[in-house]
């Protein structure tokens, strides 16, 4: 490792009813990209947090350029050139490039707002990460990888020089994640510090010369990448020399179609799909972001308008009229913003599971508690749900255990047909298996279950077949061991040699 940037000696942390951090040090060179891999509940969003000044240690010291700094609160960690750029992004759509760089911070004069300086300077901001866009356009109107560079270039206007990066690219197609990983290497070269928080071992390769693993609160490793395999990384994380929770599939028996789907078209992007569900088995839908994906799902759980085409469901004629009709024909869907759209925060994780069931769990109209809590006992178990009580609100949870809720709540309203529309999105790579399993386990039982991701690597882990949607159509299906990576990213994209 280059010469300390910063220094994390002896850090604890321990919160009502568990210890989030034991004793970790941890330390990062100048112009150093250290990835940070660890389970939800490993400890290192608590670790950064505590960095940025916006947690504080119950023990330990940290130290910049060698010497002690007290970062008490996030203003601190800015004063001391840390920034963190999160998951879910701080710019403000309607307000330009330029007021998102400054913002809170614009240049004045004479008592107003210095308009030409500030589009100036933040226009030589952007030229620092290669972004050639007019500072004067509103945020809105750019994209999401673009928004994230708008906040990279905030940070460094602030004086940034350790940059912390949450799930950079877990919203971003191929070419914008590798845009950002180009961006990542430029800053390092620079001398900027990162801390590159991600769960996709191709892209931690790809960017980061380190990688720290934490377990239990507890730091396990700091290696160089070259020196590991991800086999190696899997068993740091999980804690075991096994494949803990490895996914086995068995092939499912040829069985006939539940739901048969022709010539499907859906305003604006499905033009003309034809396919089949059938039951027992894991689909999968593979496409580029903007290929359809979510609204194909949504026209099946009664979430859009069909435009034409034709569905059978069981042998007779299908087309719901909304989300409540898609549900009472046992059709279930998972939307991919858990926490916006899945489930409600500030319930309970009882309520969230019983949800879209309560019917189950009542009697004349009346909850039945003894009921309800038999259910969300048996739920808890099934899903491997780790939690403190069932009563506590669902967003103190971790997401992987999340998004199991969320998968729980839709199990428990017994469907025919699950749709997953992205359930792996930002969780860590434990509990992605505890949801391969989940799903496998469901089709097992006899369930449809169809399945979207935005990352190709999934599809081989866990379908039995994957359609391509490309162009708005279904143009190819791939089944059992021909479903490989390289394939399927070639006929996504259409590119061959994609990896």
């Amino acid at each position: 490792m280059t010469e300390p940037l910063v220094q994390m000696r002896g850090i604890s942390k321990a919160y009502p009813g568990v210890v989030a951090l034991r004793d970790v040090d941890f330390a990062i060179g100048r112009g150093e990209v250290r990835a940070l891999l660890g389970k939800n509940g490993a400890g290192k969003s608590t670790l950064v947090k505590i960095l940025a000044g916006v947690e504080r240690p119950d023990e330990g010291s940290i130290l910049m350029d060698g010497a002690p700094v007290s970062l008490r609160t996030p203003m601190d960690g800015i004063k001391a050139g840390i920034a963190t750029v999160h998951q879910e992004l701080s710019v403000v759509p309607e307000l330009s490039i330029a007021e998102n760089v400054f913002l809170g911070r614009w240049p004045k004069r004479g008592g107003g707002i210095d308009w030409r300086a500030m589009e100036r300077e933040a226009h030589a901001a952007l030229e620092v990460l290669g972004l050639d866009l007019d500072p004067r356009q509103p945020v809105a109107r750019i994209s999401v990888a673009q928004r994230q560079l708008v906040e990279i270039a905030r940070a460094l206007r602030q004086g940034a020089r350790l940059l912390i990066l949450d799930e950079p690219t877990s919203s971003l197609v191929a070419q914008e994640a590798e845009t950002l990983i180009r961006v990542v290497r430029r800053l390092a070269e620079q001398g900027t510090s990162v801390i590159y928080i991600s769960h996709r071992m191709d892209e931690i390769r790809r960017v980061a010369q380190s990688l720290t693993v934490m377990r239990d609160g507890r730091h396990i490793a700091t290696t160089a990448v070259g020196d590991v395999t991800n086999r190696q990384i899997v068993e740091m994380l999980l804690g075991s020399t096994q494949a803990e929770g490895e996914v086995v599939r068995s092939a499912p028996a040829k069985r006939s179609p539940l739901l048969s789907i022709r010539g499907l078209e859906v305003a604006p992007r499905i033009q003309d799909a034809s396919f089949e569900i059938r039951a027992g088995e894991v689909l999968g839908i593979a496409g580029v972001l903007g290929s359809g994906r979510t609204e194909l799902l949504q026209a099946i759980a009664g979430l859009r308008t069909i435009d034409s085409g034709s569905m059978t469901l069981s042998g007779s004629d299908f087309r719901p009229a909304s989300l409540r009709d898609a549900r009472a024909n046992g059709i279930f869907m998972t939307p991919e913003d858990r926490r916006g759209e899945g489930a409600v925060m500030m319930l309970g994780i009882d309520e969230n599971l019983v949800m879209a069931s309560w019917g189950s769990v009542s009697r004349g109209g009346v909850i039945d508690r003894a009921a309800m809590r038999e259910k969300v006992t048996a739920s808890i178990r099934a899903l491997g749900i780790k939690l403190a009580h069932p009563s506590e609100p669902l967003g103190n949870l971790s997401g992987g255990n999340q998004q199991k809720v969320v998968i729980g709540k839709a199990l428990n309203a017994a469907p025919r047909i699950l749709l997953l529309d992205e359930p792996t999105r930002g969780v860590d790579i434990g509990a992605k298996r505890q949801i391969y399993q989940l799903m496998r386990k469901a089709a097992e039982e006899g369930l449809a279950v169809v399945f979207v991701s935005g990352e190709i690597e999934e599809f081989c882990e866990v379908c039995d077949r994957v359609l391509i949607l490309r162009g708005g159509s279904i143009t190819a299906e791939v089944e059992g061991e021909a479903i490989r990576t390289e394939t399927l990213s070639e006929l996504t994209t259409g590119e061959q040699g994609v990896h």
